[in-house]
């Protein structure tokens, strides 16, 4: 690992101490002398991926991720950077060739934890000396660590791990077949494959000697431990209903446990409301625990994100801001009793601030375009990560009476390179007059009264949103001479909780009405050719482009990525048991419902060419759905391929397969809706 001389050097830095606003109009105006060529697929697999900065203790220092992919040796890696709160020349601290991540200071500030599989295959718990030296692995769990947390005494680390896997072979040995024993409801999850009764727990690792001791137990899955402010005690989330099957439930809750706690050791419920509650952070004094949930579990995943802090003293629970229908989160405590959190609104997410009171306003302390993320705060120091359109998220800083810093700039030097599309938002009515956003990527150069050919790019989801955080697929297409229209249609989130639940069982209606209604609005504005439209998506995004082509012959091409088409199949078969139950019922009760939204039951109507992908893994939104798709546009004459990504899950890992498939999607696009053969192919359907 990097000697620690080169950390220290962090302090003394003085270069690039410019505000963010002095930063950004810089770049704005050396960006047309600097930008010599098009955005391409190597620049959307180059770009830097930072995330998870964290400020020391003292707030003086900051210390972040970096991920880049490495398309030659086709992987990623992740190395932590160090830069100075207030400024300087950021440096790496850890070595080349080794990824690490979550990087945690020690509470004293003389040691930076974090999680890396070295030379192994288990990932576990680094330390490295910040007064010098190498880093040393400390954590030896059987099933290595996932997260951690530190005890305020420095002297043990909270760790969430999973059981040991009884059948693995020891060193040396080779696994033997054995069949799959599953009895659980909820019985596979992507990234992880089939779920037996191994389950992840707490445990304490001791610093001095990495040996560790296990604190919760039972058919649970345990996470996000922290300790109480005198760290006697540790609060955790767990799915833990008082009756009835654990894998039946969303609803987690916050469980205290004192730190001595052993096997019969009996977890506290802080918590008790019908929905989830998450992401448990203590305030300084101990007096409060702030967390996020929702008290509507029968909305899922449309419901609204809601702050609380619970007071230790009383037990009562309030709800910060409680008049707000906007969705909070990554809540964290500053000077003063001061409260943080994330705020997601309308394309954005600002950092805001709130006082532990139900009637408090959100004081918006990092507004604008942008979105803010990764949030981590030392007294009135704030540290996180914020994009913009026209670049991807970096480690800023905040105080209070200052402007947001840029701290880092790991993609400056490739974006100063290209040139980009332009990015405006858009608002229009739907079908009913609803007012609905989204964004519009204008190719490089763009001409106004000239129309160009269109791809219609849908989010995932349903619960997300589109925003003002850069986006490479967008600038691919667009370098590619293609306009993109991303719209926000109701499902989405950043509008409140009516407008996510207005697709509630009654998917590809309002939705399809909605991104339907962008295509119209970029037409009327005179930029998109009507008779050269694309549309796609990944995950939902697939599933709406698959409503969308069933509903329409608009389009001349389509990529359905990871989608599905036959509900009743889907159920058992992706992951999703307790989400389709809670929506659409029990299939065979409600059989009507479920066909009557299933895609697969009127793609008799498809006339579009549709490239279908998926990964072979995915267990999110299985293969088997796409081979569904592809086999009946096959069956029908439908121009259509399939491509399985093997190994892949939910999200394409392997740089060559992310490659791959920004060159097929812009391949298939090419040749509907550019090629000179895209009549004869239009033709030929």
């Amino acid at each position: 690992m990097t000697p620690l001389c080169e950390y220290v050097s962090l302090r003394g830095s003085t270069r690039f101490r410019n505000g963010w606003t002095v930063l950004a109009l810089l770049a704005l105006v050396a960006a047309p002398a600097l930008a010599q060529r098009s955005f391409t697929i190597q620049d959307a697999l180059g770009i830097a991926s930072v995330y998870d900065p964290q400020l020391s203790p003292d707030g003086e220092l900051v210390v972040y991720v970096v991920s880049r992919i490495d398309l030659d040796g086709n992987k990623s890696e992740s190395r932590i950077h160090g830069v100075p709160f207030a400024g300087g020349d950021p440096a790496p601290l850890t070595r080349e060739g080794r990824s690490a991540s979550h990087p945690r200071f020690s509470p004293d500030g003389s040691e930076l934890a974090f999680l890396s599989s070295g030379e192994g295959d288990k990932t576990q718990i680094w330390l490295l000396p910040l007064a010098g030296g190498e880093a040393r692995v400390l954590s030896r769990l059987p099933a290595g660590v996932s997260s951690f947390s530190w005890a305020p005494d420095g002297s043990a680390l909270a760790v969430v791990s999973m059981d040991p896997d009884p059948h693995e072979p020891k060193d040396g040995q080779e696994p033997e077949p054995r069949p799959l024993v599953i009895d659980r409801r909820q019985f596979k999850r992507d990234g992880q494959g089939y779920l037996e009764n191994r389950r992840r727990h707490i445990y304490l690792v001791d610093v001095s000697d990495g040996s560790h001791e296990q604190k919760t137990f039972g058919p649970y899955d345990d996470g996000s431990p922290v300790f109480s402010p005198d760290g006697s005690e540790l609060v955790f989330v767990s799915v833990r209903p008082e009756k009835g099957d654990p894998d039946a439930t969303d609803n987690s809750d916050l469980f205290l446990i004192p730190r001595t706690a052993g096997e019969t050791s009996e977890p506290v419920r802080l918590t008790s409301n019908l929905g989830p509650d998450r992401s448990p952070v203590f305030s300084p004094d101990g007096d409060w625990v702030l967390h996020t949930g929702n008290r509507k579990p029968e909305l899922i995943w449309y419901a609204t994100e809601h702050l609380y802090a619970l007071n230790r003293t009383t037990d009562e629970i309030v709800q910060v801001a409680a008049g707000l229908d906007r969705n909070l989160s990554n809540p964290r405590f500053g000077a003063g009793g001061a409260v943080f959190a994330l705020l997601e609104d309308s394309g954005n997410q600002h950092l805001a601030s709130l006082s532990l009171s139900a009637d408090a306003a959100p004081d918006r302390v990092i507004a604008g375009e942008r979105v803010v993320r990764d949030i981590e705060a030392v007294g009135d120091r704030v540290v996180g990560v914020a994009a913009t359109v026209d670049r991807p998220p970096e480690v800023i800083a905040w105080s209070r009476g200052s402007e947001p810093r840029r701290l880092t700039r790991e993609n400056e030097a490739l974006f100063a390179a290209v040139n980009l599309g332009a990015v405006e938002r858009i608002t229009f009515p739907s079908s009913d007059g609803t007012e609905i956003q989204g964004f519009v990527t204008k190719p490089p150069g763009f001409e106004e009264g000239r129309r160009y050919p269109t791809i219609l790019w849908i989010h995932g989801g349903p619960v997300a949103q589109y925003s003002t955080s850069f986006q490479s697929t967008w600038q691919l297409f667009a370098a590619n001479g293609y306009l993109v229209v991303a719209a926000n249609p109701r499902g989405s989130s950043g509008r409140g909780e009516a407008f996510s639940h207005a697709i509630w069982a009654d998917w590809g209606n309002l939705d399809y009405e909605d991104v339907n209604a962008a295509v119209d609005h970029v037409i009327e504005r005179g930029w998109a050719d009507p008779e050269r439209l694309g549309v796609g998506g990944w995950s939902y995004g697939g599933i709406l482009t698959n409503y969308v082509i069933t509903k329409t012959t608009r389009f001349h091409a389509a990529v359905s990525g990871s989608s599905e088409t036959e509900y009743r199949a889907a159920y058992g078969n992706d992951h999703y048991q307790l989400e389709w139950e809670l929506e659409l019922g029990l299939p065979w009760e409600n059989p009507e419902l479920y066909n009557r939204l299933s895609p697969i039951s009127r793609v008799h109507h498809v006339t579009t060419p549709t490239l279908v992908l998926c990964g072979e893994k995915d267990w999110n939104v299985p293969l088997s759905q796409s081979e569904n798709l592809y086999q009946s546009l096959r069956r029908l004459g439908v121009p259509t391929q399939l491509i399985i990504y093997p190994g892949q899950s939910h999200g394409i890992r392997l740089p060559s397969f992310q490659k791959d498939r920004y060159e097929r999607y812009l391949a298939w696009f090419n040749r509907f809706l550019k090629s000179a053969d895209a009549a004869t192919d239009e033709s030929s359907r």
